[in-house]
């Protein structure tokens, strides 16, 4: 008994195009990255159910977004800095401290 079956499909000339760059890029077959794409449309069709925002949510989003257009709101290393007063070391420190006192 046969373990795969073979199917016929057809693309656009474009869609062809950018189907070949992807799976020479990624040294696959055709068959593998028609596979992988299918797998990962089965994933995303099972994935239910899909999360409706609430009212509230959307709002909150919203009011987040206009912050940032305003420029109210901090990098993640001004956050590190000065919110969380970061003692975080740069990298190599160590190894110079080591090297400076041996």
């Amino acid at each position: 008994m046969r373990t795969r079956h073979a199917m016929t499909i057809s693309l656009p000339p474009e869609m062809l195009e950018e189907f070949e760059q992807v799976r020479k890029a990624e040294h696959r077959t055709r068959s593998e990255l028609v596979r992988e794409a299918l797998r990962g449309y089965f994933n995303r069709v099972r994935a239910l159910p899909v999360y409706t925002p609430t009212a509230a949510e959307l709002r909150a989003v919203e009011k987040g977004r206009a912050a940032i257009r305003r420029g109210d709101y901090y990098t993640l290393d001004e956050f590190r800095t000065h919110l969380l007063g970061s003692t975080r070391q740069k990298a190599g420190a160590k190894k110079r401290r080591a090297r400076a006192s041996a």
